[in-house]
């Protein structure tokens, strides 16, 4: 016991005591790094042996290379959409449907003139014309809201339905002003 209170034995007590401390710390240091690590291989991912300047280099160069990526889509889908929209210009969006009776016969309207528009106001516009021994259908080119032929008051009237419509098609619930049938309706 003397051995220990003797210069000799406080040093060696001394420098245990500091041995100890930095193994504590030798410990406390690696568990931190072992931290640091993990971090590093989170943010790095698989490219752990490069430095954290190398690692964002190569990010900037995958984000420039995606972005040119997204860029050459976006402008290969703006083709794309103005191609589409050139057919739609010229598909039927709007229609008007009239119901009536040519004839005045009272036999539940069963003459109809339909209008099929684009939207340009072009289209045509069909007409079916029932009689009681007969029927008839006329088909006449629209454009841009004017028949190319004359067009009869029914028809008229189905073209500003169309021309009116927006969503879905308009269907007259009541007969239209019916204007006094020729004595040979073939034309209407």
């Amino acid at each position: 016991m003397d051995e220990l209170t003797s210069t000799a034995g406080i040093a060696a007590l001394a420098a245990g005591a500091i041995a100890l401390l930095a193994l504590v710390l030798a410990v406390v240091q690696w568990r931190a790094l072992r931290r640091m690590r993990i971090a590093q291989t989170q943010v790095l991912g698989d490219y752990g042996t490069r430095d954290l300047i190398e690692h964002a280099a190569h990010l900037h160069r995958e984000f420039e290379a995606l972005h040119a990526f997204i860029t050459d889509a976006a402008a290969r889908l703006d083709q794309r959409l103005d191609v589409v929209e050139d057919r739609a210009d010229g598909a039927v969006s709007r229609v008007g449907l009239l119901r009536y009776d040519a004839y005045n016969e009272m036999s539940g309207r069963q003459s109809t003139s339909i209008a099929l528009l684009d939207d340009r106001d072009c289209g045509v516009v069909l007409s079916s014309i029932h009689h009681r021994e007969q029927a008839r259908l006329y088909a006449k080119q629209v454009i841009h809201g004017r028949g190319e032929l004359t067009l009869s008051p029914e028809e008229e009237e189905a073209i500003r339905l169309a021309r009116s419509s927006t969503d879905a098609p308009a269907a007259s619930p009541a007969p239209a002003a019916e204007s006094a049938p020729p004595e040979d309706r073939d034309t209407p």
